[in-house]
């Protein structure tokens, strides 16, 4: 199929509010439980209430992508998170932001199931990897600005200056102690404005194949019974996890033993677990072209179990640094973790790819699971979970065996295609 490089675009601005949406979650933990006087294990429900709603809608997405097409599937879900984020702008009390947080994340799991598919068809199974981490970039470039516009919001509002034009009108609807609650209007604003642009833009039809469509319950049955299916499942289920794991954690982390302000140097360290996320998408695009994706894998996945060892046990100053490194090294595993499960079946794509999105509820379960560790033996050792997860992401570099390899090129290949063109410009 040729590249439509139009949905292209379109699906790596989606993956940004996507981002911009889920990942504001990580450094707002430490003001919602302070603000709402909650446990650690209550604190874990925040990101559980949103990524349990992957387990419950990805399936029935794929389902529904199959009625209505892909139109609908991109503007509804964003229609259902500016009611959602306006609903808790309004009635700011704990079991409505869980409410909220989990009809958000239906919408996100419906995104999620609908834009996945139309990546790999518009780009092309053997580009879908490269294109897949691009798309990371975007993601984790969103997940930098959260942190920073939350920063710059708590700064500005609730401490009595007197403010114009955007945040004056902010400060005006948001309670003085809860500033951090401004964000939620603005969600409110880009998912209004997403869905005004999808609906009014003329989108291209894309006809999937055969195989990238939702199946029937016989489908779906036969992908679960399936030893492969089920492996990459974990696989989705463990990468999420360690995301939200340390992405939800690191702010209250550095706070509890290494004193660090969670509303600006921890939100600023969890911005940078994006930035380095981001930066690292860059090189991953690279050594994609030039590796097998299952090695980029290993030694990613092995760097970054190492940089979490630093960022737990080491000092304030390694702490620091260690954790965004992580995010670093995890900047590839969605991507080459995904590629490979689709590029590991033959048929039936659409149908696994919502299995697949299922597994993203690994980012509710992990993080309430180090919450609820936290509350009995201290949140260190909670956050130490996550080496069974990078354990298992690890292990995928090593028993993958897919039938479509990602697309690579030699080093003296491609020193020679340089030498070839300087020649040529000569």
């Amino acid at each position: 199929m040729k590249q439509n490089y139009f949905i292209i675009v379109l699906i790596f601005v989606i993956f940004s509010v996507i981002s911009f949406l889920t990942n504001i979650i990580n450094p707002l933990i430490p003001d919602v439980k302070s603000g709402f006087n909650l446990s650690n294990a209550l604190a874990g429900m925040l990101p559980f209430s949103f990524f349990i709603a992957y387990g419950v809608m990805s399936i029935p997405a794929g389902i529904l992508l199959e009625r209505t097409g892909a139109k609908p599937m991109l503007v509804i879900p964003f229609l259902m998170a500016f009611l959602a984020a306006l609903g808790f702008s309004l009635f700011q009390t704990f079991p409505v932001y869980l409410v909220s947080l989990f009809t958000i994340g239906l919408g996100m799991a419906m995104l999620q199931v609908t834009i996945n598919p139309l990546l790999r068809s518009a780009g092309g199974e053997s580009h879908f990897a490269a294109y897949s981490v691009l798309a990371q970039l975007f993601f984790g470039g969103a997940g930098y600005l959260g942190p920073q516009l939350y920063s710059y919001l708590v700064g500005e509002l609730g401490n009595g200056k007197e403010l114009t034009g955007i945040t004056g009108l902010l400060d005006s609807i948001t309670p003085d102690a809860f500033p951090w609650m401004s964000l939620y209007w603005v969600f409110a604003l880009v998912t209004l404005l997403m869905a005004a642009l999808i609906l009014f833009s003329k989108l291209p039809k894309v006809e999937l194949k055969e195989d990238e469509r939702a199946g029937t319950v016989t489908t779906y049955w036969g992908l679960m019974k399936n030893k492969t299916v089920i492996l990459f499942f974990f696989g989705i289920f463990a990468y999420v996890g360690t995301e939200q794991g340390v992405g939800n954690w690191i702010s209250q982390f550095l706070n509890v033993y290494h004193d660090v302000d969670p509303q600006t140097m921890g939100a600023d360290t969890v911005s940078r677990f994006w930035a380095m996320l981001t930066i690292g998408c860059m090189l991953g695009l690279v050594l994609l072209k030039l590796f097998d994706c299952r090695k980029v894998l290993v030694v990613f996945s092995s760097c970054a179990i190492i940089s979490l060892t630093l960022g737990l046990f080491g000092s304030k100053e390694v702490s620091l640094i260690a954790f965004p490194m992580v995010g670093f090294f995890a900047s590839v595993m969605w991507s080459v973790i995904f590629s490979l499960a689709l590029n590991s079946v033959a048929e039936h794509h659409g149908s696994f790819s919502g299995v697949l999105c299922t597994g993203i509820m690994g980012g509710a379960i992990v993080p309430f699971l180090v919450g609820s560790l936290a509350d009995l033996v201290g949140l260190r050792l909670g956050m130490a979970l996550l080496y069974v997860t990078l354990g298992y992401i690890l292990s995928i570099g090593l028993w993958a065996k897919p039938l479509i390899n990602n697309s690579t090129v030699s080093l003296k290949d491609l020193f020679q295609s340089i030498g070839k063109k300087k020649t040529e410009q000569r």
